[in-house]
């Protein structure tokens, strides 16, 4: 699991300074979450295959996270994409593309799927062989959903040195490799413990966009590999951050300690603020493995 910010600061892009988006990669697949404005620069600097990209997920309809969106279908139309396009998000957004499309007479060749979200409650809303995402409700101005992206435990691994003397069939390794003991040519039975190696762990990455402090949060992050929360402002603008339902460094750090994750990422700075180690102090105090999201820059989960 890697993740890799696109941009990182809030309501207005400024040179060297991009507006909210990022890119999950699990196993070679490539999710895309939120498109502020300029994600598909951001994206040819990293030299990502366009057509990798088969999910995006959006929290919301403020354009700082979804007014990348339009120039970005329209590039895959140029480019000449034929696969489906598979796009998250609040209800509306679906109104909103097509009518883009429709004025200015840009139909895709390719098919767009959207799926409207609308449930004040967390649902799954994808899955495959690798990872389940969940939605995570939360607090802002209008409807927005965080994501949860869960990785699915792979099969037990063969021990090679355990297993090199004892002449197995095929059908032992597939026996293995889903948990079962297995019973050898000559009758001796051999315990799974004994021939496999533990899996590599789920991996869980938790994106909380635009919200004010949410404690309902907590308990649908529990112990999450890294947790991604906004952090729009320090506390000397707490007023500011509960007018506009934002959240503060310090704030989005008590529900990192309180969820017991195992490192927080900051991001969705102000512009007002030209030093960013600010927001590491104020959330150091509550939080130690704390984290800045910067333009461009890649974190292993």
């Amino acid at each position: 699991m890697k993740l890799t910010i696109l941009g990182c600061h809030s309501a207005t892009p400024k040179e060297n300074k991009h507006t909210t988006s990022q890119l999950l990669e699990v196993k070679g697949k490539f999710f895309l979450i939120d498109c502020g404005e300029g994600t598909q620069i951001q994206l040819r600097k990293l030299k990502i295959k366009f057509s990798l990209i088969q999910h995006i997920f959006i929290s919301h309809l403020h354009g700082d996270h979804f007014y990348g969106l339009i120039g970005l279908i329209s590039t895959f139309r140029l480019l000449g994409r034929t696969t489906q396009l598979n796009i998250y998000g609040p209800k509306g957004i679906k109104e909103i593309i097509t009518l883009q499309l429709k004025m200015s007479n840009s139909w895709t060749d390719y098919s767009l799927h959207f799926h409207e979200l609308s449930s004040p409650n967390s649902e799954k809303i994808f899955e495959d062989d690798t990872i389940c995402v969940s939605t995570l409700p939360l607090d802002h101005r209008i409807y927005t959903n965080g994501f949860l992206f869960t990785t699915k435990t792979v099969k037990r691994k063969i021990n090679s040195k355990a297993t090199e003397s004892l002449n197995l069939e095929p059908f032992h390794y597939s026996q293995l490799q889903n948990g079962l003991d297995i019973e050898l040519a000559n009758g001796i039975f051999k315990e799974n413990k004994e021939l496999t190696l533990n899996p590599e762990p789920s991996k869980k990455y938790a994106y909380c966009s635009d919200t004010a402090y949410n404690k309902k949060l907590i308990s649908l992050i529990k112990g999450v590999d890294l947790l991604y929360h906004e952090a729009t402002f320090l506390e000397k603008h707490a007023d500011l951050a509960k007018k506009t339902k934002h959240s503060t460094a310090l704030q989005a750090a008590k529900i990192a300690n309180s969820a017991n994750v195992k490192k927080l990422l900051l991001g969705h700075y102000s512009n007002r603020y030209s030093d960013k180690k600010d927001f590491i102090k104020e959330a150091s105090t509550v939080f130690e493995s704390i984290l800045l999201s910067e333009d461009l820059k890649t974190y292993s989960i």
